[in-house]
């Protein structure tokens, strides 16, 4: 076995027993359920540690989370996994509304929310943090080198929620994936070499702006590509995805992920983007056009 092996056999056992303790310490804590009734959602949601806020932050959060999930679920359907499930952070002192999250990939998925406690409603609702780890919600956990990929896909939906829900409007829109995009091209010239191995060490790297708007990149181009050959879209197909293949995914193998939305769109355009983009070392030339094909009237209907 080669060095390269080893470190990243012992990392993939390192990330799995982060798991399992986060499982562990998240069975041994009180929740607070709340079986929806006004949303659009069927699932209960679960809270953890939402008995450390007072009376009137707890109704904030619950209401801040209520709204992320019915605009994410207006735009995607509800995602495969039975329930909703949260673990509640509140900071004292932050910069930002939600300075920090992630998501906790078990049974069922954990969205780890750090956001200060003393963020308004509407400021908690204008931050892109809580689509942005919904939106995970709908793809299975991937290995670290396809990260680019499982990132790409929630910072694209992430815009697509907010497009949708009136949260940005299309300037602004076009605004966000632009300076996005710029930001990953010049992030490439710092950290330099093959996307996957890039992915694979972006923490170490601080190489996240290259990681994740590679992988926007991939969706942009394959969003036209749909388009131009009179495919469903992107978001209609990871609708379907929920219904006939997300509870029987291979929670690593990136390449059946996008096979199945091969099958789904009857064509070959996401594993043939696949094979391109894995180990390119150049970031990818998006054009204008092709950002504005994203919200053009007649590509609204998802």
């Amino acid at each position: 076995m080669c060095k390269k092996a080893a470190k990243k056999r012992v990392s993939n056992l390192r990330w799995h027993l982060v798991l399992i303790l986060s499982a562990v310490s998240f069975c041994a804590s009180s929740f607070a359920t709340i079986t929806p009734n006004n949303l659009g959602t069927s699932k209960t949601i679960k809270y953890q540690h939402l008995d450390a806020l007072s009376l009137s932050h707890q109704q904030k959060i619950k209401e801040w989370i209520s709204f992320g999930i019915t605009a994410n679920e207006l735009v995607l359907g509800e995602p495969c996994q039975s329930n909703y499930q949260f673990d509640l952070k509140p900071r004292y002192f932050s910069t930002e509304p939600v300075p920090w999250a992630r998501i906790v990939r078990g049974t069922p998925d954990t969205v780890e929310l750090h956001f200060n406690r003393y963020a308004s409603l509407v400021s908690l609702k204008n931050d892109w943090t809580l689509y942005h780890e919904l939106s995970h919600l709908y793809h299975p956990l991937f290995d670290y080198s396809v990260f680019w990929l499982g990132e790409g896909l929630a910072t694209y939906l992430q815009n697509i929620v907010m497009f949708k829900n009136n949260l940005i409007n299309r300037d602004e829109f076009y605004t966000r994936i632009k300076a996005g995009l710029s930001r990953g091209k010049v992030n490439t010239k710092i950290n330099s070499g093959r996307l996957s191995d890039i992915s694979e060490n972006m923490w170490q790297l601080k190489a996240h702006q290259r990681v994740y708007w590679s992988g926007v990149a991939f969706f942009i181009e394959a969003e036209n590509a749909l388009k131009a050959h009179n495919k469903p879209s992107l978001v209609a197909l990871i609708k379907q995805y929920q219904h006939c293949c997300a509870i029987n995914a291979n929670t690593s193998n990136a390449g059946d992920f996008l096979r199945e939305l091969d099958k789904l769109s009857r064509s070959a355009i996401f594993s043939s983007l696949y094979r391109r983009y894995r180990d390119r070392e150049d970031f990818p030339v998006i054009t204008d056009p092709q950002i504005k094909s994203l919200i053009a009237p007649s590509t609204l209907k998802f």
